[in-house]
């Protein structure tokens, strides 16, 4: 059984602080905000009902699954599509993780 999920949220310029107190109060500990550009034709824009702002910000959340629901909640709530930061989430189930450091042993090797 998976132990994690991965949250991305994609959020208008300015927005990803909201996302990360939203996630902080439902029990995330923290995340990763990567800036970018979003593009997108005007059928996107009509779809979704609203007008999309080129520069975005992009945030990881990794949570135990046990927290997944909640935290993608919190995030939807306080940053989704009908706010300022009009926000999309989504989750990616998490294969497997490790630690990164200089002296760790190669975490492919089978124990």
């Amino acid at each position: 059984m998976k132990k994690f999920e991965l949250i991305l949220c994609i959020v208008n310029a300015g927005f990803s602080q909201n996302v990360m107190e939203a996630a902080r109060a439902a029990g995330a500990r923290g995340g990763t905000i990567i800036r970018g550009r979003g593009s997108a034709n005007p059928e996107a824009e009509e779809f979704f009902s609203i007008t999309i702002q080129p520069d975005k910000e992009l945030i990881l959340i990794l949570v135990p699954l046990n927290i997944k629901d909640a935290v993608l909640k919190a995030v939807y709530k306080n940053s989704g599509l009908s706010t300022e930061g009009q926000g999309i989430a989504f989750t990616l189930p998490v294969e497997r993780t490790t630690l990164i450091k200089q002296d760790m042993e190669d975490p492919t090797e089978e124990e």
